[in-house]
């Protein structure tokens, strides 16, 4: 069953697709090992940096943040690779210890096939 904050955030994207403005869909497409989201997991970009959904939080978030204001501006799409399994980040008690990759693209001004009746 579709939950209320479902059915609200596929509105979001349709609305998104439908009007100019450059707004961005990152989806989760693979992950391995533990990741905060799994894949289908979407967060939508507005071009104010705004955003709706998740992809996970945190520094990976923020990555895919970044890089979808990037692909709002130029409107070639991109993967992202977040790799939660650095050395780096491991005295944070929140490292999955997982990779998620995330394909970020531009989704404003698309022109959406008519509901099926």
């Amino acid at each position: 069953m579709i939950s209320p904050d479902d059915l609200s955030f596929m509105r979001a994207i349709v609305a998104a697709a439908e009007t100019p403005g450059d707004s961005v869909l990152a989806t989760i497409v693979a992950t391995r090992g533990s990741t905060p989201r799994k894949a289908g997991s979407r967060m939508l970009v507005r071009p104010d940096g705004s955003m709706l959904g998740t992809v996970g939080g945190g520094c990976g978030e923020a990555e895919v943040l970044e890089v979808g204001l990037q692909v709002a501006q130029d409107g070639q799409p991109q993967m992202v690779r977040v790799d939660l399994t650095e050395d780096l980040l491991s005295w944070s008690p929140a490292v999955c210890g997982g990779i998620m990759e995330i394909l970020v693209e531009r989704i404003d001004g698309l022109e959406l096939p008519e509901p099926i009746s």
